[in-house]
């Protein structure tokens, strides 16, 4: 089987979480002997080279990062340029977050099902996961702690060539936080998460506090 994957985050390939995740979703896809290319929607150079692949390819896995509860406005904006195909393509999505909880995606699942109908393709699937906010900040074994599970999601995809399996759905993990892991998180953020975020913004150049509200 070979696969076309498209990266469909509007951040360049060095900074972008989705990248970072399908590089160890890569190589657990490849063990066995399925190939792939890959390309990036963050550059408008290789859009003429995706859309050819597109209509070449009929195993498609587009991935990317939920934004305001629905796709990249940079990733419609190519897809609009696409005719349907109607010709028996499977597309399957890897739809991750920085929201931890499986509910705060499934808004964008659910319009990515609509989105494979309107490009005529047949549906094979999202896998769904949170949680991903910190991957570009870590590096070494601290990244591969959150990264690493996408290999055995890249092996489950080529076995089944989707994510419609009990595997993949309970790679999500939890749907709704339950009332003790709320409690405890509240505290973390209060705490831990306040510093290490503090820090951040200190990297980033920031001069005010998190709280800072300028307009109140």
């Amino acid at each position: 089987m070979h696969v076309l994957i498209i990266n469909g985050s509007p951040r360049v390939k060095q900074f972008s979480n989705t990248d970072k995740i399908l590089t160890k979703f890569t190589e657990g896809l490849s063990e066995n002997g399925t190939t792939y290319e890959q390309f990036e929607i963050s550059d408008k150079k290789q859009w003429e080279d995706i859309r050819r692949a597109y209509y070449a390819n009929d195993n498609i896995l587009i991935a990317l990062p939920l934004y305001v509860e629905c796709i990249p406005g940079l990733l419609m904006e190519f897809l609009e340029t696409l005719s349907p195909k109607n010709d028996g393509t499977k597309i399957a999505y890897i739809l991750q977050s920085g929201f931890a909880e499986g509910i705060q995606l499934r808004c964008g699942e659910a319009y990515l099902k609509i989105l494979t109908k309107n490009l005529g393709c047949e549906y094979a699937g999202t896998l769904v996961k949170g949680d991903n906010f910190s991957i570009r900040f870590f590096e070494g074994n601290m990244r591969d702690k959150v990264t690493g599970p996408y290999t055995e999601m890249g092996r489950e995809y080529a076995a089944k060539a989707g994510f419609e399996s009990d595997k993949c759905r309970a790679f999500t993990g939890y749907e709704i936080f339950p009332a003790h892991m709320r409690l405890m998180l509240r505290i973390v953020f209060r705490t831990i998460g306040r510093v290490m975020f503090t820090r951040i913004s200190r990297g980033w150049g920031c001069t005010k506090p998190l709280d800072h509200r300028p307009y109140q």
